[in-house]
């Protein structure tokens, strides 16, 4: 459970009810700064500024943003800057031209309530030549803060406009020694590196998406952060991002932790030499073992099981989510494939928190969509019937409990496999989606070059979503019908598998999972079959077959216990 310290709410949660205290998103920007704006509720976990609007929960995160962001006044120094100042860049390495062209300040500033106010360094952050935010740096102690309630983005990110190429640092010295060793277009990220053990990471990288419209045209990204665990933690989740395709890792000498440390130890030139070295990531299906060091432990400290878990114990040993992987779901229609990966979407996000993009062009129009979600959390059916039905109040809790996790991906048209990957990676960088569901195959546009054969199309296809999955951590399911299937003598059906499925063999070449989804039309009350037909890697499952029932009201479904089992 996230505290109200993570969102910058400080509290005293001994105490009972109702509480109130300053708002970390507009008090600082208020002329009555002190004015106790934010109503906290610490027996509910729940918080509202008056002011601003900002509300939201510890269970359900930031559910209403703030009203309007705060715009510092910033207006740069014209006089000589103080002995202690210069000693501090000149001990850098940092040039006073440089300091200049940043229009870094020196002034007295409250930093926090144990060091109160001090001397500090004040780093403006500039969007189209407007100040944004301020950075202080204490000049005697290694202390930061940013003014709350600004928007938080890239420093020096003007610098990016009309540019192809990127450079991204970790701190503010780090932008200014490369600038100084000849590359202009450098940027650095506003908070440092993420903890191993970060909990709320989308607010950390929320600048990404701020700075999008600098961002989306670059075609290389070279990320030179620090050479150390966070710094490691840091360049992945950039790359991942903003796309591995167009990220390059720089790697700095050795026993140097960073640019600054780099230009100390081998001055300009050695800046710039390791820059010019800068290598791709890795490329897919290659790796030295030396890379495979930390993942194999990590797999060994497991026990040898990965992902995470589906929230059904009937096939808990059978199937484990991960991400980087993809899944092809099939099954005869009207089987329930569709209203199963529903089902599953909505139990990772309870488990999990997860994030997920829908393309679903059966599930037209997509209120339709929303309808059986709100079924699938509520636990009520949405319409009229003998049973009760939810009321207005809950299908808006229901929306204020989804926001954020589901994102649908429509057009007019048919889409092409490449326009969704598209669209998810962007989803990937604004929303850090976790999930992806295409449904189902045959509605996309499949038009395929002169020449090329459906299973060469498939194959393609199938590749480029893998590629996708595994280059942006997320786990990609996708619904395919198999070929008409014909009764048996007694006018059931066998159980479909991969091999079935229309159009070509790579639907279980390609896939990391099948899964089959197979129930009895004809008796409701019989149980759903979720089998398992492939598994390419062992600590994510096993081939078999587990049973769930399906209720119809609500789309729900709960492990099917035996008649005479015990619950």
């Amino acid at each position: 459970m996230e505290t109200f310290q993570d969102y910058g709410i400080i509290v005293d949660q001994s105490r009972v009810g109702e509480v109130a205290t300053t708002c970390p998103k507009c008090s600082e920007g208020r002329k009555k700064k002190r004015d106790r704006c934010l109503s906290v509720n610490t027996e509910k976990g729940a918080w509202q500024c008056h002011h601003c609007g900002w509300a939201g929960g510890l269970k359900e995160g930031e559910q209403v943003s703030p009203s309007f962001v705060y715009r510092p006044n910033y207006v740069p120094q014209t006089t000589r800057a103080s002995d202690p100042m210069q000693s501090f860049f000149t001990s850098r390495g940092i040039f006073p031209d440089t300091v200049a062209r940043f229009k870094v300040n020196e002034l007295v500033a409250w930093m926090n309530d144990d060091l109160g106010e001090v001397l500090v360094l004040a780093f403006p952050f500039y969007k189209y030549g407007e100040v944004v935010n301020i950075k202080y740096r204490g000049l005697d102690c290694k202390a930061f803060r940013q003014y709350k309630g600004a928007e938080k983005i890239l420093f020096n990110v003007d610098s990016l406009v009309d540019q192809d190429a990127a450079i991204i640092v970790e701190g503010e010295l780090d932008a200014m020694a490369i600038f100084q060793c000849g590359s202009t277009n450098v940027v650095s990220v506003p908070d440092g590196a993420p903890s191993k053990n970060a909990k709320v990471m989308d607010r950390k990288f929320e600048f990404l998406a701020n700075c999008e419209e600098f961002l989306k045209p670059l075609k290389k990204i070279f990320i030179a952060v620090d050479n150390d665990e966070p710094g490691k933690l840091l360049e992945q989740e950039l790359a991942r991002r903003l796309g591995v395709e167009r990220c390059y890792r720089v790697e700095w000498p050795q026993g140097c932790k960073d640019a600054n440390d780099t230009l100390l130890a081998h001055g300009a030139d050695g800046v710039r030499e390791a820059l010019k070295n800068y290598k791709p990531f890795p490329i897919e299906g290659v790796y030295p073992i030396e890379d495979l060091i930390d993942e194999t432990f990590l797999l060994y400290q497991s026990d040898g099981i990965g992902g995470v878990s589906t929230g059904w114990k009937n096939i808990e040993d059978l199937y484990r989510v991960r991400l980087g992987e993809m899944t092809i779901v099939t099954g005869i229609p009207n089987h329930g494939k569709s209203q199963w990966l529903d089902a599953l979407m909505v139990n990772l996000k309870n488990q999990y928190g997860w994030s997920f993009a829908i393309c679903s062009p059966e599930n037209m129009p997509l209120a339709r969509h929303a309808q059986k979600l709100a079924e699938l959390i509520i636990g009520k059916p949405f319409k009229k019937g003998p049973h009760e039905r939810m009321t207005l109040g809950e299908l808006a809790g229901f929306f204020e409990v989804a926001k954020g996790h589901f994102h649908f991906i429509a057009a007019q048209e048919m889409l092409t496999v490449d326009q969704v990957l598209k669209a998810a990676q962007q989803l990937v960088l604004r929303h850090n989606i976790q999930g992806l569901v295409l449904d189902p195959w045959n509605e996309f546009d499949h038009r395929r070059p002169a020449g090329m054969t459906e299973t060469e199309f498939i194959s393609m296809g199938l590749s480029k979503i893998r590629k996708f999955a595994q280059n942006a951590g997320v786990h990609v399911w996708v619904v395919a019908h198999p070929t008409k299937m014909q009764p048996r003598e007694d006018g059931t059906y066998r159980v479909p598998n991969p091999w079935d499925i229309s159009g070509s063999a790579h639907w279980r070449n390609r896939a990391d999972v099948n899964i089959t989804v197979f129930r009895d039309v004809d008796d409701q009350l019989a149980p759903v079959q979720i089998h398992v037909q492939k598994v390419r890697f062992k600590e994510v499952g096993k081939i078999g077959a587990g049973r769930l029932h399906y209720d119809v009201l609500t789309g729900r479904y709960y492990d099917f216990i035996e008649p005479g089992g015990a619950d």
